[in-house]
């Protein structure tokens, strides 16, 4: 795929993560905390899709998608290595959400969750947009 094919889709992978992270806050607003955790968790998976579409890369499995990120660049300390924690968190509250028979998070965590989405979000906004640069100029 040609560089500007990857930058496009990794820059409209990261709007799908703000927009997610625009509806968690709704969700979380409107005290509908389920759907809050499930949109805090769309909004770090889109954006980890977003960087590894500048490498060209996709999976059409979550836990893929978590692996080939933690491996790249959390391993690498490319981006911090506490997200991971986050990551596998964030995955395991939306699953339990989403298919777990009376599954309830508690406030605090979906608060933690939130925060923690949105701490994600902006340190790949960051870094993508350093890397944006780098491919222009190369």
């Amino acid at each position: 795929m040609p560089e500007t094919n990857r930058i496009g889709l990794s820059k409209y992978r990261m709007q799908k993560a703000c927009d997610m992270l625009q509806s968690a806050k709704r969700d979380w607003d409107a005290k509908d905390y389920a759907s809050a955790n499930n949109r805090a968790y769309y909004c770090i998976f889109h954006a980890m899709r977003a960087v590894l579409a500048l490498d060209g890369e996709d999976y059409k499995k979550h836990s893929a998608v978590i692996a080939r990120f933690t491996l790249n660049y959390l391993k690498t300390e490319r981006l911090p290595r506490e997200y991971g924690k986050l990551i596998s968190n964030a995955s395991l509250i939306r699953n339990r959400s989403d298919y777990e028979d009376f599954y309830i998070c508690s406030i605090a965590d979906t608060e933690k969750l939130m925060a923690g989405a949105a701490e994600f979000y902006d340190a790949v906004k960051r870094y993508l947009a350093q890397r944006y640069r780098d491919e222009r100029e190369n």
